[in-house]
C-alpha cells in the first residue's frame, strides 16, 4: 500500500469511522495481503477486522473461493474497505454488488484506486477510476435494485510525491441513512480535483485535465484541436 492511500484512509477513519466509536462493527479489507502496509494496525479496539483475498499471506484471514463471492451473510457488515484492488479486480461491478448485499443499509464502503500512472500487473491490471467512477456504480447498484448514495468523491493531486492520484470515494448503501454521516473529508482537504459531496452536479476543484494528461504537451494538442475545429 503506497503511503497516499494509507493517508486516504486515515482521513476516512477520522471523519466516518471514529463517529462509530460507541459500538463494535466488522469491518471487511478486500485484496488484504501486506503489500508494504497495511490498515489494521491503524484501527481502534472497537474495529473488528476481517481481511480477505484470492490468496494466502501476511494479514489474510479468509481466502475466497470465488472472487465475486464473500462468506458473509446479507447485511451483517458495517464498513468495506478495498484500497488498489479495483483496478487489478477484472470485474469490479461483481464486487461492487456483492459489497451491497453483505454490507448494513447504514454500511460504509470505502474505495481508493488509481487514476492514473504506470502499468502494474499483480497477476492482472485493468481499469483506471476517473471522477464519474462512483456515480456508475451506484446507477449499477439502483439497477441491481439497491439504494446507494455517494457521500463524497475526490481525485487526490500528489504532483511529485506520489505517481497514483488515488481516486477516493465513499459510498452508504442506502440513501436513508445519509444523515447519519454529517460530516466530509472535503469541508477540509486541499489537495485533490474534481470532487463532489452527496452526487451533486456541482464539481469542487474542477480540472479538465486528467492527473494523467495534466501536462503542456496534452494541454497544446488540445488547444489546437479546438482551434482547428473553429475554423473547419
Amino acid at each position: 500500500m503506497h503511503n497516499s492511500a494509507l493517508e486516504s484512509f486515515n482521513s476516512f477513519k477520522n471523519v466516518y469511522l471514529n463517529k462509530l466509536s460507541n459500538k463494535k462493527f466488522k469491518l471487511i479489507d478486500i485484496g488484504s495481503l501486506s503489500v508494504n502496509s497495511n490498515i489494521k494496525n491503524s484501527l481502534e479496539d472497537n474495529m473488528e477486522y476481517i481481511g480477505i483475498d484470492i490468496v494466502k499471506g501476511e494479514n489474510v484471514d479468509v481466502v475466497l473461493d470465488d472472487p465475486y463471492k464473500f462468506p458473509f451473510e446479507d447485511k451483517s457488515v458495517d464498513v468495506v474497505i478495498s484500497i488498489s484492488n479495483f483496478e487489478h479486480t477484472e470485474f469490479f461491478w461483481l464486487t461492487y454488488l456483492e459489497i451491497l448485499r453483505v454490507l448494513k443499509d447504514d454500511g460504509l464502503f470505502f474505495l481508493n484506486a488509481p487514476s492514473n500512472s504506470k502499468y502494474h500487473r499483480h497477476e492482472t491490471d485493468n481499469w483506471r477510476f476517473y471522477p464519474d467512477s462512483s456515480i456508475s456504480l451506484k446507477k449499477w447498484g439502483e439497477y441491481n435494485n439497491f439504494e446507494p448514495q455517494v457521500l463524497e468523491h475526490y481525485t487526490n493531486l500528489e504532483k511529485g510525491r506520489d505517481i497514483w492520484n488515488d481516486y477516493v470515494s465513499i459510498t452508504v448503501k442506502n440513501k436513508k441513512f445519509s444523515d447519519k454521516y454529517p460530516d466530509r473529508i472535503l469541508n477540509s482537504k486541499k489537495n485533490f480535483t474534481n470532487g463532489r459531496k452527496n452526487s451533486s452536479n456541482e464539481i469542487i476543484n474542477f480540472q479538465e485535465f486528467p492527473q494523467d494528461q495534466d501536462n503542456w504537451g496534452w494541454k497544446l494538442y488540445y488547444k489546437l484541436r479546438k482551434f482547428i475545429h473553429k475554423f473547419s
